[in-house]
């Protein structure tokens, strides 16, 4: 069924502008519909991308493009560690090869194929797990990361070094990257060596850099929540469609109540070298140690003449001597 709306905006507005703030499709998309003829405003097809629309006309879209926005593909992904997320280098292997049917849960209505055009709804760093989301929906992917987006990203990261209160006082606000204040973050210390850190910004590494600033070390970073949507039960390296209900609170924050949801149990993280090396250098200390002897005496026998009425038996010991060969 053809979607239609009417403006009744006081000031004329691009169509591209309007159906991107509308959250029907991206500025893009938009121009790309113009560009098959799909969009009319009062039953007049629209042929020039810049068109504006004015207050009282109504747009309309044909079948095909509802149809052809609606087949915009959306998925969830657990990504595990030394995947990436974007464009991989050599040697590396995106997140994208991992949205097979093999590692499908649920339903989904498509598969990616050689067209697809999934990309990353905020990176995810290679050596970073957790909630990766993956679409070819413009709108979405702006709401969330665009210039006006200010989604909530959570983290459960466990650090290495002294957890004191001033220094979470000092990630939550005050601190600077590339010259430039971050936003305030809520950062709470959880337990032993875990923090929460949820923030409404991605900069590049910005965590890792943060808790660099203060003298802590990163050693797992699980991301577990990108706005109404979170990561749940779904195990490492399993995806599933995002649903209806999640793109909308993504899009539409204030419409969509967010019900919080159990944290999921991070699993202990591997062993750093570091920490491979010095559990082998304390192996090697050990094996050098002398080992413990018998003690006869502690575990109640009796050594010589007590043992016994007869006196030791002295062996002879063999001559030192060397033997003589003929001829020496």
């Amino acid at each position: 069924m053809a979607w239609t709306k009417t403006y009744d905006g006081d000031e004329p507005q691009r169509i591209n502008k309007w159906l991107g703030q509308s959250g029907v499709c991206s500025r893009r998309e938009a121009e790309g519909l113009v560009e098959q003829g799909l969009i009319s405003i009062d039953g007049v097809e629209v042929t020039e991308p810049g068109r504006k629309i004015v207050k009282g006309e109504t747009l309309t879209l044909a079948d095909a493009a509802t149809k052809k926005l609606a087949s915009a593909m959306s998925v969830v992904l657990n990504k595990p560690v030394d995947y990436v997320s974007a464009h991989p280098n050599e040697g590396e292997i995106p997140a994208i090869r991992l949205i097979t049917k093999a590692n499908l849960v649920g339903h989904s209505d498509s598969l990616p194929h050689r067209d697809s055009r999934l990309a990353p709804v905020g990176r995810l760093d290679k050596d970073s797990r957790g909630l990766l989301i993956l679409t070819e929906d413009g709108v979405l992917t702006k709401s969330v990361i665009g210039p006006e987006a200010d989604s909530e990203k959570e983290y459960l990261v466990t650090v290495r070094g002294v957890i004191t209160p001033e220094r979470v006082q000092d990630l939550c606000h005050g601190l600077m990257l590339d010259n430039r204040v971050l936003k305030p973050a809520i950062v709470t210390h959880e337990r032993g060596q875990l923090l929460r850190f949820i923030l409404t910004e991605g900069r590049n590494r910005q965590i890792r850099r943060m808790c660099d600033l203060v003298g802590l070390k990163v050693v797992d970073l699980f991301r577990i929540r990108i706005g109404h949507v979170h990561i749940g039960d779904l195990a490492e390296g399993k995806w599933r469609a995002l649903t209806p209900a999640e793109r909308e609170g993504l899009i539409h924050k204030s419409q969509v109540e967010y019900i919080p949801q159990p944290d999921p149990e991070p699993p202990t993280p591997e062993k750093s070298q570091y920490q491979q090396y010095r559990e082998r250098i304390q192996n090697r200390d050990n094996r050098d140690k002398p080992r413990e002897q018998f003690d006869r005496k502690s575990a109640g026998f009796k050594s010589g003449p007590q043992n016994s009425d007869r006196p030791p038996v002295r062996r002879k010991k063999k001559p030192s001597t060397r033997p003589k060969y003929p001829g020496s």
